[in-house]
């Protein structure tokens, strides 16, 4: 059932970002990164979304330490940092090291220049099968200028180009 089920996901496009937390261990932190195409809104008021994540994630366990956590959503020129954060830990933290980016004010996470990020809080998670979802509380965020985001279908990364017809 899981193949089948995988076989019938690769046809719905989702948008890629790219989430950050960290860890505090002998007074140093060290920050993570990983691609996730999860991002669900949830509430608009309070604003909350979700992520889902293995319940075996090294990165989860450091995301329910810290309570925080940072999401950089992609756009179609940023499929080389959604490559390098889908790699193992090691890898993803010289990626980082590499790659442009800032803390955030309200929670000391990582965001890169992204289309759209914010900055969240923890509010409450749900095992459910294989994964954990984490709710968070948007406590800061920020866009830029419209831009084609970075989609993830058939098991890879595309482009979409945006048109700027107005609605009536």
């Amino acid at each position: 059932m899981n193949q089948d089920l995988r076989t019938v996901m690769r046809h719905f496009a989702t948008g890629v970002c790219v989430v950050s937390t960290f860890s505090d261990s002998s007074g140093t932190r060290e920050h993570d990164v990983v691609t996730v195409n999860s991002l669900t809104s949830v509430s608009l008021d309070p604003a909350l979304i979700s992520l889902c994540f293995r319940l075996d994630s090294r990165f989860l366990k450091d995301l329910r330490e810290s309570g925080v956590w940072g999401v950089s959503i992609l756009c179609g020129e940023s499929e080389a940092e959604a490559r390098a954060f889908a790699r193992n830990a090691e890898s993803r933290r010289a990626s980082l090291s590499e790659t442009p980016h800032h803390l955030g004010e309200r929670t000391g996470v990582v965001l890169l220049e992204a289309a759209g990020w914010m900055e969240c809080t923890f509010r409450d998670e749900l095992v459910i099968g294989d994964h954990v979802m984490v709710i968070g509380e948007v406590v800061e965020l920020g866009s830029r200028d419209a831009r084609g985001p970075l989609i993830f279908l058939q098991g890879g990364f595309h482009t979409l180009e945006l048109e700027t017809a107005q609605l009536p």
